[in-house]
Protein backbone atom coordinates (compact mmCIF):
# COMPACT_ATOMS: atom_id res chain seq x y z
CA UNK A 1 0.00 0.00 0.00
CA UNK A 2 2.79 2.35 0.97
CA UNK A 3 4.72 1.56 -2.26
CA UNK A 4 1.59 2.22 -4.32
CA UNK A 5 1.17 5.65 -2.69
CA UNK A 6 4.81 6.54 -3.37
CA UNK A 7 4.47 5.40 -7.00
CA UNK A 8 1.37 7.59 -7.50
CA UNK A 9 3.15 10.60 -5.96
CA UNK A 10 6.13 10.12 -8.27
CA UNK A 11 3.85 9.79 -11.30
CA UNK A 12 1.97 13.00 -10.49
CA UNK A 13 5.25 14.83 -9.89
CA UNK A 14 6.60 13.63 -13.24
CA UNK A 15 3.44 14.72 -15.07
CA UNK A 16 3.70 18.17 -13.51
CA UNK A 17 7.41 18.38 -14.30
CA UNK A 18 7.10 17.47 -17.97
CA UNK A 19 5.48 20.71 -19.18
CA UNK A 20 7.70 22.71 -16.81
CA UNK A 21 10.84 21.22 -18.36
CA UNK A 22 9.43 21.71 -21.84
CA UNK A 23 8.68 25.33 -21.09
CA UNK A 24 12.21 25.84 -19.76
CA UNK A 25 13.68 24.27 -22.88
CA UNK A 26 11.48 26.43 -25.11
CA UNK A 27 11.90 29.63 -23.07
CA UNK A 28 13.90 31.46 -25.73
CA UNK A 29 11.75 31.40 -28.85
CA UNK A 30 13.86 34.03 -30.55
CA UNK A 31 13.25 37.76 -31.01
CA UNK A 32 9.80 39.06 -31.89
CA UNK A 33 11.12 41.67 -34.33
CA UNK A 34 12.61 40.78 -37.68
CA UNK A 35 16.43 40.59 -38.03
CA UNK A 36 18.38 43.55 -39.35
CA UNK A 37 18.02 44.01 -43.09
CA UNK A 38 21.41 43.55 -44.74
CA UNK A 39 21.81 46.68 -46.84
CA UNK A 40 24.88 45.26 -48.62
CA UNK A 41 23.26 42.12 -50.00
CA UNK A 42 22.13 43.66 -53.31
CA UNK A 43 25.43 45.43 -53.99
CA UNK A 44 28.52 43.66 -55.34
CA UNK A 45 31.80 44.49 -53.52
CA UNK A 46 32.88 46.55 -56.55
CA UNK A 47 30.26 49.23 -55.74
CA UNK A 48 31.67 51.76 -53.22
CA UNK A 49 29.34 52.74 -50.39
CA UNK A 50 29.29 55.37 -47.65
CA UNK A 51 31.40 54.68 -44.58
CA UNK A 52 28.47 54.31 -42.22
CA UNK A 53 25.68 51.87 -41.47
CA UNK A 54 23.48 53.24 -44.27
CA UNK A 55 25.86 51.93 -47.00
CA UNK A 56 24.64 54.34 -49.67
CA UNK A 57 26.34 54.01 -53.09
CA UNK A 58 28.93 56.78 -53.57
CA UNK A 59 31.72 57.64 -56.04
CA UNK A 60 34.94 55.69 -55.53
CA UNK A 61 36.85 58.71 -54.19
CA UNK A 62 34.01 60.02 -52.01
CA UNK A 63 35.37 61.89 -48.96
CA UNK A 64 38.87 60.54 -49.63
CA UNK A 65 41.82 62.92 -49.19
CA UNK A 66 44.52 63.10 -51.85
CA UNK A 67 47.99 61.58 -51.47
CA UNK A 68 49.53 59.02 -49.14
CA UNK A 69 51.59 58.79 -45.98
CA UNK A 70 53.55 56.27 -43.94
CA UNK A 71 54.17 55.91 -40.21
CA UNK A 72 57.69 54.64 -39.70
CA UNK A 73 59.66 53.43 -36.70
CA UNK A 74 56.88 52.87 -34.16
CA UNK A 75 55.43 49.87 -32.37
CA UNK A 76 52.04 48.81 -33.70
CA UNK A 77 49.13 47.80 -31.48
CA UNK A 78 46.72 46.80 -34.22
CA UNK A 79 43.58 46.27 -32.11
CA UNK A 80 43.13 42.61 -33.03
CA UNK A 81 44.46 41.36 -29.70
CA UNK A 82 47.90 40.46 -31.02
CA UNK A 83 50.93 41.70 -29.07
CA UNK A 84 52.38 45.03 -30.14
CA UNK A 85 55.21 44.77 -32.67
CA UNK A 86 57.49 47.01 -34.76
CA UNK A 87 55.79 47.89 -38.07
CA UNK A 88 55.35 50.49 -40.79
CA UNK A 89 51.82 51.53 -41.74
CA UNK A 90 51.04 52.70 -45.28
CA UNK A 91 47.95 54.84 -45.98
CA UNK A 92 46.71 55.91 -49.40
CA UNK A 93 43.73 58.24 -49.54
CA UNK A 94 41.46 57.21 -46.68
CA UNK A 95 42.50 53.57 -46.45
CA UNK A 96 45.27 51.53 -44.88
CA UNK A 97 46.89 49.74 -47.81
CA UNK A 98 49.74 47.87 -46.13
CA UNK A 99 51.26 46.95 -42.78
CA UNK A 100 54.96 46.35 -43.45
CA UNK A 101 57.85 44.97 -41.48
CA UNK A 102 60.11 47.62 -39.90
CA UNK A 103 62.77 47.25 -42.62
CA UNK A 104 60.37 47.14 -45.59
CA UNK A 105 60.30 50.40 -47.56
CA UNK A 106 57.81 49.34 -50.21
CA UNK A 107 55.60 52.43 -50.09
CA UNK A 108 54.62 55.12 -52.68
CA UNK A 109 57.64 57.29 -53.50
CA UNK A 110 55.70 60.54 -52.96
CA UNK A 111 54.26 59.50 -49.59
CA UNK A 112 54.63 61.85 -46.62
CA UNK A 113 56.81 60.11 -44.03
CA UNK A 114 56.06 60.49 -40.30
CA UNK A 115 58.81 59.32 -37.95
CA UNK A 116 57.02 57.80 -34.92
CA UNK A 117 60.05 56.14 -33.32
CA UNK A 118 59.50 55.40 -29.63
CA UNK A 119 55.72 55.77 -29.94
CA UNK A 120 52.76 53.41 -30.24
CA UNK A 121 50.57 53.46 -33.34
CA UNK A 122 47.07 52.10 -32.74
CA UNK A 123 43.46 52.35 -33.93
CA UNK A 124 41.61 55.43 -32.74
CA UNK A 125 39.49 54.94 -29.63
CA UNK A 126 35.69 54.63 -29.91
CA UNK A 127 33.18 56.16 -27.48
CA UNK A 128 29.88 54.34 -27.94
CA UNK A 129 27.79 56.59 -25.70
CA UNK A 130 27.85 60.35 -26.02
CA UNK A 131 25.40 63.23 -26.38
CA UNK A 132 27.25 65.91 -28.28
CA UNK A 133 24.72 68.69 -27.60
CA UNK A 134 23.61 67.84 -24.04
CA UNK A 135 23.51 70.88 -21.76
CA UNK A 136 26.08 70.91 -18.96
CA UNK A 137 25.29 71.45 -15.30
CA UNK A 138 25.85 75.20 -15.45
CA UNK A 139 22.59 75.72 -17.33
CA UNK A 140 19.63 76.74 -15.20
CA UNK A 141 16.75 74.33 -14.63
CA UNK A 142 14.34 75.94 -17.08
CA UNK A 143 16.76 75.75 -20.01
CA UNK A 144 18.01 72.34 -18.93
CA UNK A 145 14.59 70.77 -19.44
CA UNK A 146 13.57 72.82 -22.47
CA UNK A 147 13.04 71.37 -25.91
CA UNK A 148 13.73 74.73 -27.46
CA UNK A 149 17.47 75.16 -27.02
CA UNK A 150 19.09 77.06 -29.85
CA UNK A 151 20.29 74.98 -32.78
CA UNK A 152 23.29 77.28 -33.20
CA UNK A 153 24.21 76.88 -29.55
CA UNK A 154 23.88 73.10 -29.87
CA UNK A 155 26.26 73.07 -32.82
CA UNK A 156 28.83 75.11 -30.90
CA UNK A 157 28.68 72.71 -27.94
CA UNK A 158 29.18 69.82 -30.35
CA UNK A 159 32.15 71.44 -32.11
CA UNK A 160 33.87 72.09 -28.78
CA UNK A 161 33.35 68.50 -27.61
CA UNK A 162 34.52 66.97 -30.86
CA UNK A 163 37.84 68.78 -30.44
CA UNK A 164 38.31 67.49 -26.90
CA UNK A 165 37.49 63.93 -28.00
CA UNK A 166 40.09 64.13 -30.75
CA UNK A 167 42.76 65.45 -28.39
CA UNK A 168 41.99 62.44 -26.16
CA UNK A 169 42.53 59.91 -28.94
CA UNK A 170 38.86 59.27 -29.72
CA UNK A 171 38.33 59.06 -33.48
CA UNK A 172 34.76 57.70 -33.47
CA UNK A 173 31.74 58.64 -31.36
CA UNK A 174 28.26 57.15 -31.28
CA UNK A 175 25.83 59.95 -30.46
CA UNK A 176 22.81 58.34 -28.78
CA UNK A 177 20.58 61.45 -28.63
CA UNK A 178 21.20 65.09 -29.41
CA UNK A 179 19.12 68.11 -30.27
CA UNK A 180 17.26 68.29 -33.58
CA UNK A 181 19.35 67.86 -36.70
CA UNK A 182 22.60 69.00 -35.02
CA UNK A 183 24.33 65.59 -34.92
CA UNK A 184 23.65 65.10 -38.62
CA UNK A 185 25.04 68.53 -39.49
CA UNK A 186 28.17 67.78 -37.44
CA UNK A 187 28.48 64.34 -39.05
CA UNK A 188 28.36 65.80 -42.56
CA UNK A 189 30.93 68.52 -41.84
CA UNK A 190 33.30 66.08 -40.16
CA UNK A 191 32.99 63.53 -42.95
CA UNK A 192 34.03 66.03 -45.61
CA UNK A 193 37.02 67.23 -43.59
CA UNK A 194 35.60 70.69 -42.93
CA UNK A 195 35.39 70.04 -39.20
CA UNK A 196 38.25 68.39 -37.25
CA UNK A 197 36.94 65.72 -34.93
CA UNK A 198 35.98 62.06 -34.63
CA UNK A 199 33.64 60.48 -37.15
CA UNK A 200 30.05 60.48 -35.91
CA UNK A 201 27.40 57.76 -35.84
CA UNK A 202 24.14 59.45 -34.86
CA UNK A 203 20.85 58.15 -33.48
CA UNK A 204 18.98 61.43 -33.74
CA UNK A 205 16.33 61.74 -31.04
CA UNK A 206 15.92 59.29 -28.17
CA UNK A 207 12.49 57.65 -28.35
CA UNK A 208 10.51 57.10 -25.15
CA UNK A 209 6.94 57.28 -23.85
CA UNK A 210 5.28 60.15 -22.01
CA UNK A 211 6.99 60.22 -18.62
CA UNK A 212 9.70 57.79 -19.74
CA UNK A 213 13.43 58.11 -19.13
CA UNK A 214 14.73 61.50 -20.36
CA UNK A 215 11.19 62.63 -21.28
CA UNK A 216 11.72 65.91 -19.41
CA UNK A 217 14.12 66.95 -22.18
CA UNK A 218 11.22 66.87 -24.67
CA UNK A 219 9.00 69.35 -22.91
CA UNK A 220 9.03 73.11 -22.87
CA UNK A 221 8.18 74.04 -19.25
CA UNK A 222 4.56 75.06 -18.97
CA UNK A 223 3.68 73.87 -22.49
CA UNK A 224 4.01 70.06 -22.57
CA UNK A 225 1.03 69.69 -24.90
CA UNK A 226 2.84 71.52 -27.75
CA UNK A 227 6.42 70.42 -27.19
CA UNK A 228 6.28 66.64 -27.10
CA UNK A 229 6.84 66.37 -30.86
CA UNK A 230 9.26 69.29 -31.12
CA UNK A 231 11.85 68.50 -33.83
CA UNK A 232 14.49 70.54 -31.97
CA UNK A 233 14.27 68.37 -28.87
CA UNK A 234 16.77 65.58 -28.12
CA UNK A 235 13.83 63.33 -27.15
CA UNK A 236 10.84 62.11 -29.15
CA UNK A 237 7.72 61.17 -27.17
CA UNK A 238 5.67 58.36 -28.70
CA UNK A 239 2.56 56.52 -27.54
CA UNK A 240 1.48 53.19 -28.97
CA UNK A 241 3.16 50.90 -31.53
CA UNK A 242 2.26 53.05 -34.55
CA UNK A 243 3.82 56.19 -33.06
CA UNK A 244 6.95 54.26 -32.07
CA UNK A 245 7.28 53.08 -35.68
CA UNK A 246 6.76 56.62 -36.95
CA UNK A 247 9.38 57.97 -34.52
CA UNK A 248 11.89 55.45 -35.90
CA UNK A 249 11.08 56.45 -39.47
CA UNK A 250 11.65 60.12 -38.67
CA UNK A 251 15.17 59.41 -37.36
CA UNK A 252 15.91 57.30 -40.44
CA UNK A 253 14.71 60.12 -42.69
CA UNK A 254 17.18 62.49 -40.99
CA UNK A 255 20.06 60.06 -41.62
CA UNK A 256 20.27 58.00 -38.43
CA UNK A 257 22.91 55.27 -38.16
CA UNK A 258 21.10 53.58 -35.28
CA UNK A 259 17.99 53.98 -33.15
CA UNK A 260 18.02 54.76 -29.41
CA UNK A 261 15.05 53.73 -27.25
CA UNK A 262 14.45 54.24 -23.53
CA UNK A 263 12.09 52.79 -20.94
CA UNK A 264 9.36 52.90 -20.02
CA UNK A 265 7.40 51.21 -22.83
CA UNK A 266 4.99 48.37 -23.51
CA UNK A 267 6.11 45.16 -25.16
CA UNK A 268 4.11 46.09 -28.24
CA UNK A 269 5.80 49.50 -28.47
CA UNK A 270 9.39 48.31 -28.27
CA UNK A 271 8.77 45.35 -30.55
CA UNK A 272 7.26 47.68 -33.17
CA UNK A 273 10.21 50.09 -32.92
CA UNK A 274 12.83 47.36 -33.19
CA UNK A 275 11.00 45.72 -36.07
CA UNK A 276 10.78 49.02 -37.95
CA UNK A 277 14.45 49.89 -37.34
CA UNK A 278 15.63 46.45 -38.42
CA UNK A 279 13.49 46.63 -41.55
CA UNK A 280 15.44 49.80 -42.44
CA UNK A 281 18.81 48.19 -41.71
CA UNK A 282 19.43 50.07 -38.46
CA UNK A 283 20.62 48.54 -35.18
CA UNK A 284 18.81 49.44 -31.95
CA UNK A 285 20.24 50.24 -28.56
CA UNK A 286 18.16 50.77 -25.44
CA UNK A 287 18.46 52.51 -22.08
CA UNK A 288 16.42 50.29 -19.80
CA UNK A 289 16.35 48.36 -16.54
CA UNK A 290 14.70 45.41 -14.73
CA UNK A 291 11.56 44.18 -16.53
CA UNK A 292 12.16 46.59 -19.42
CA UNK A 293 15.42 44.81 -20.21
CA UNK A 294 13.40 41.57 -20.46
CA UNK A 295 11.06 43.31 -22.91
CA UNK A 296 13.98 44.67 -24.93
CA UNK A 297 15.59 41.24 -25.19
CA UNK A 298 12.26 39.71 -26.19
CA UNK A 299 11.86 42.33 -28.91
CA UNK A 300 15.35 41.66 -30.28
CA UNK A 301 17.43 44.79 -29.58
CA UNK A 302 21.10 44.83 -30.53
CA UNK A 303 22.67 46.44 -27.47
CA UNK A 304 21.76 47.64 -23.99
CA UNK A 305 23.31 50.69 -22.32
CA UNK A 306 24.39 51.09 -18.67
CA UNK A 307 25.03 48.69 -15.75
CA UNK A 308 21.41 48.72 -14.55
CA UNK A 309 19.73 45.75 -12.77
CA UNK A 310 18.75 42.68 -14.75
CA UNK A 311 18.25 39.01 -13.92
CA UNK A 312 20.75 36.22 -14.49
CA UNK A 313 18.30 34.82 -17.06
CA UNK A 314 18.40 38.14 -18.94
CA UNK A 315 22.20 38.11 -18.95
CA UNK A 316 22.22 34.55 -20.28
CA UNK A 317 19.82 35.54 -23.09
CA UNK A 318 21.96 38.57 -23.96
CA UNK A 319 24.96 36.28 -24.38
CA UNK A 320 22.99 33.68 -26.34
CA UNK A 321 21.49 36.21 -28.76
CA UNK A 322 24.62 38.32 -29.16
CA UNK A 323 23.10 41.41 -27.54
CA UNK A 324 25.97 43.72 -26.63
CA UNK A 325 26.46 45.85 -23.54
CA UNK A 326 27.86 49.39 -23.18
CA UNK A 327 28.22 49.66 -19.39
CA UNK A 328 29.16 53.38 -18.95
CA UNK A 329 30.46 52.69 -15.44
CA UNK A 330 32.36 55.96 -15.26
CA UNK A 331 29.20 58.05 -15.73
CA UNK A 332 27.56 56.58 -12.65
CA UNK A 333 30.80 56.87 -10.69
CA UNK A 334 30.97 60.60 -11.44
CA UNK A 335 27.29 61.14 -10.60
CA UNK A 336 27.43 59.27 -7.30
CA UNK A 337 30.72 60.75 -6.19
CA UNK A 338 29.51 64.21 -7.08
CA UNK A 339 26.04 64.12 -5.50
CA UNK A 340 26.05 61.03 -3.26
CA UNK A 341 23.51 59.14 -5.35
CA UNK A 342 21.34 59.04 -8.46
CA UNK A 343 18.39 61.13 -7.34
CA UNK A 344 15.10 62.36 -8.77
CA UNK A 345 14.63 59.79 -11.55
CA UNK A 346 11.58 57.55 -11.89
CA UNK A 347 13.62 55.18 -14.08
CA UNK A 348 16.35 54.59 -11.48
CA UNK A 349 14.34 53.17 -8.56
CA UNK A 350 16.87 50.66 -7.27
CA UNK A 351 20.24 50.54 -5.58
CA UNK A 352 23.11 52.03 -7.54
CA UNK A 353 26.66 52.15 -6.23
CA UNK A 354 30.10 51.44 -7.63
CA UNK A 355 30.30 47.90 -6.23
CA UNK A 356 26.81 46.89 -7.42
CA UNK A 357 27.50 48.31 -10.89
CA UNK A 358 30.87 46.61 -11.32
CA UNK A 359 29.44 43.30 -10.07
CA UNK A 360 26.72 43.51 -12.71
CA UNK A 361 29.26 44.12 -15.48
CA UNK A 362 31.50 41.33 -14.17
CA UNK A 363 28.50 38.97 -14.40
CA UNK A 364 27.98 39.93 -18.02
CA UNK A 365 31.65 39.36 -18.79
CA UNK A 366 31.59 35.89 -17.22
CA UNK A 367 28.48 35.06 -19.26
CA UNK A 368 30.23 36.05 -22.50
CA UNK A 369 28.29 39.25 -23.29
CA UNK A 370 30.12 41.43 -25.83
CA UNK A 371 31.06 44.77 -24.25
CA UNK A 372 32.38 48.06 -25.63
CA UNK A 373 33.53 51.33 -24.14
CA UNK A 374 31.08 54.22 -23.79
CA UNK A 375 31.30 57.08 -21.31
CA UNK A 376 27.97 58.98 -21.19
CA UNK A 377 29.85 61.75 -19.39
CA UNK A 378 27.96 64.79 -20.61
CA UNK A 379 26.58 66.69 -17.61
CA UNK A 380 28.66 68.25 -14.84
CA UNK A 381 32.07 68.88 -16.43
CA UNK A 382 31.17 66.94 -19.59
CA UNK A 383 34.12 66.31 -21.86
CA UNK A 384 36.26 68.25 -19.39
CA UNK A 385 36.96 64.93 -17.66
CA UNK A 386 38.67 63.55 -20.79
CA UNK A 387 40.97 61.74 -21.24
CA UNK A 388 40.75 60.69 -17.57
CA UNK A 389 37.15 59.50 -17.89
CA UNK A 390 38.08 57.19 -20.80
CA UNK A 391 41.10 55.86 -18.89
CA UNK A 392 38.85 55.30 -15.86
CA UNK A 393 36.45 53.17 -17.93
CA UNK A 394 39.36 51.10 -19.26
CA UNK A 395 40.56 50.58 -15.70
CA UNK A 396 37.05 49.46 -14.71
CA UNK A 397 37.14 46.82 -17.46
CA UNK A 398 40.55 45.71 -16.18
CA UNK A 399 39.20 45.35 -12.62
CA UNK A 400 36.33 43.11 -13.70
CA UNK A 401 38.61 40.67 -15.51
CA UNK A 402 39.73 42.09 -18.85
CA UNK A 403 43.46 42.11 -19.50
CA UNK A 404 44.81 45.50 -20.55
CA UNK A 405 45.05 44.29 -24.13
CA UNK A 406 41.45 42.99 -24.01
CA UNK A 407 40.23 46.32 -22.63
CA UNK A 408 41.89 48.20 -25.51
CA UNK A 409 40.37 45.72 -27.97
CA UNK A 410 36.97 46.53 -26.42
CA UNK A 411 37.77 50.22 -27.02
CA UNK A 412 38.58 49.68 -30.69
CA UNK A 413 37.70 46.44 -32.48
CA UNK A 414 34.68 45.52 -30.35
CA UNK A 415 33.35 49.06 -30.48
CA UNK A 416 33.45 48.93 -34.27
CA UNK A 417 31.59 45.62 -34.25
CA UNK A 418 28.86 47.03 -31.99
CA UNK A 419 28.52 49.91 -34.48
CA UNK A 420 28.15 47.28 -37.23
CA UNK A 421 31.29 48.77 -38.78
CA UNK A 422 33.77 46.00 -38.00
CA UNK A 423 34.57 45.61 -41.69
CA UNK A 424 35.89 49.18 -41.90
CA UNK A 425 36.93 50.37 -38.45
CA UNK A 426 38.51 49.25 -35.18
CA UNK A 427 41.81 47.68 -36.29
CA UNK A 428 44.89 48.62 -38.26
CA UNK A 429 44.80 46.17 -41.14
CA UNK A 430 44.93 46.56 -44.94
CA UNK A 431 41.56 47.61 -46.29
CA UNK A 432 40.41 49.38 -43.12
CA UNK A 433 39.77 53.11 -42.92
CA UNK A 434 42.73 55.11 -41.64
CA UNK A 435 41.50 56.18 -38.20
CA UNK A 436 44.84 56.09 -36.41
CA UNK A 437 46.36 57.63 -33.30
CA UNK A 438 50.03 57.91 -32.25
CA UNK A 439 50.68 57.72 -28.51
CA UNK A 440 53.84 58.71 -26.66
CA UNK A 441 54.03 55.54 -24.55
CA UNK A 442 52.64 52.01 -24.38
CA UNK A 443 48.88 52.16 -23.63
CA UNK A 444 48.62 48.37 -23.83
CA UNK A 445 50.80 48.28 -20.72
CA UNK A 446 49.78 51.55 -19.06
CA UNK A 447 46.41 53.16 -19.86
CA UNK A 448 47.80 56.45 -18.55
CA UNK A 449 49.83 56.77 -21.76
CA UNK A 450 46.57 57.82 -23.43
CA UNK A 451 47.09 61.22 -21.84
CA UNK A 452 49.86 61.68 -24.40
CA UNK A 453 48.13 61.30 -27.76
CA UNK A 454 50.36 63.24 -30.14
CA UNK A 455 48.91 62.62 -33.60
CA UNK A 456 45.54 61.54 -34.96
CA UNK A 457 44.30 60.77 -38.45
CA UNK A 458 40.60 60.36 -39.19
CA UNK A 459 39.66 58.97 -42.59
CA UNK A 460 43.28 59.45 -43.66
CA UNK A 461 43.22 63.16 -42.79
CA UNK A 462 45.66 64.63 -40.29
CA UNK A 463 43.47 66.17 -37.60
CA UNK A 464 45.77 66.25 -34.55
CA UNK A 465 49.44 67.25 -34.61
CA UNK A 466 51.73 67.62 -31.58
CA UNK A 467 48.67 67.10 -29.38
CA UNK A 468 46.77 70.04 -30.86
CA UNK A 469 43.90 70.26 -33.33
CA UNK A 470 45.24 70.53 -36.88
CA UNK A 471 43.41 72.12 -39.78
CA UNK A 472 44.98 72.66 -43.16
CA UNK A 473 45.53 76.27 -44.14
CA UNK A 474 43.01 77.99 -46.36
CA UNK A 475 43.79 77.76 -50.06
CA UNK A 476 42.88 80.83 -52.05
CA UNK A 477 40.49 80.32 -54.93
CA UNK A 478 41.43 82.43 -58.01
CA UNK A 479 39.09 85.28 -58.82
CA UNK A 480 37.16 84.94 -62.08
CA UNK A 481 38.78 86.75 -64.97
CA UNK A 482 37.08 89.55 -66.86
CA UNK A 483 35.39 88.56 -70.10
Amino acid sequence: MKASWVYRLLLVTALIAVPTLAQAKDKDKGPEARPIYNRDQWLPPSVPTSDDVLRIPVPADFNAPKGSFVLVGGRLFDGTGKPARPATIVVEGKSITAVLGPDDKNWPPDAVVYDVAGKTVMPGLIDLHTHLTFLEGAADASIYSSANTSGAESVMRGVKRLGVYLESGVTTVRDVASHGDTPFVLKRLQATGELPGPRIFAAGQLITQTGGHAALHAFQPGYPEIADKNPNSMVRIASGPDEWREAVRLQFAKGADLIKLASEYSQEEITAAVDEAHSLGLPVTVDSETQYIDMAIKAGVDSIEHPLPRSDAAIALMAKRGIASVPTLVAYRIIMRGSGGYFGSTSRRFELNETVNENMVAKMRRAGVKMGIGLDVVALAGTGFLPGSYIDELESFHRIGFTKVEALVAATKTGAEILRMGDRLGTIEPGKLADIIVVDGNPDEDFGALRKVKTAFVNGRLMLQDGRIYKAAHEEVPMPTAK
